[in-house]
């Protein structure tokens, strides 16, 4: 991950809404890091998996496919 460090640069450099907030203040350091992810990433990765689990609850599963799998998966631990 990169990430950007400028050490006494200009307030009179940075965006209107920044320079309001720091008042008199001539430098600053400023440290640019980007973001892992983002919130519509995140948003859309969970509407993904509820649709998966809706889906999933939607099909019928018969005890003797559980009983299979389990016995598959015994089988897997036993080799």
């Amino acid at each position: 991950m990169n990430k950007i460090v400028r050490e006494h640069y200009p307030v009179e450099k940075l965006p209107e809404d920044l320079r309001a907030e720091l008042g008199l203040t001539q430098t600053v350091t400023v440290t640019i890091e980007p973001e892992i992810r983002s919130r519509q990433n995140d948003l859309l990765v969970r509407q993904a998996i509820e649709q998966l689990r809706a889906h999933r609850a939607r099909l019928p599963v018969a005890p003797s496919d559980s009983v299979e799998r389990v016995s598959r998966l015994r089988d897997e631990w036993d080799r």
